[in-house]
């Protein structure tokens, strides 16, 4: 995996677990005022500062499993079961000597 499609590979990731960790201890306004602007799904803290921090730990642990997975070659699109031969069911699609 080159630098590209690794950093690609961790905004994914960071995205994901930014969705998993933002409900996590967040606890609503226990009587909100609608006339104030205020809602009663609103949470009362957000703690935005240690979700994201959680978000990009939870982010790197993940990124690290698919880069050892997609390192060792367990699952390649090359060879094996997942291999790609192609609309011509592996041989050479045009261009090719005709017989």
């Amino acid at each position: 995996m080159d630098w590209f499609t690794g950093t690609i590979v961790y905004l994914l990731l960071w995205w994901l677990a930014l969705f998993c960790v933002l409900p996590i201890g967040t606890r609503p306004v226990v009587e909100a005022d609608p006339a104030a602007g205020g809602w009663r799904g609103a949470p009362a803290q957000a703690q935005l500062g240690r979700k994201l921090v959680g978000t990009t730990i939870l982010a790197a642990v993940l990124w690290l499993g698919a880069y050892a997975l997609i390192a060792s070659e367990l699952v390649s699109f090359r060879d094996g079961w997942f291999a790609y031969e192609g609309p011509a069911g592996g041989r050479p699609v045009g261009g090719g000597a005709q017989n």
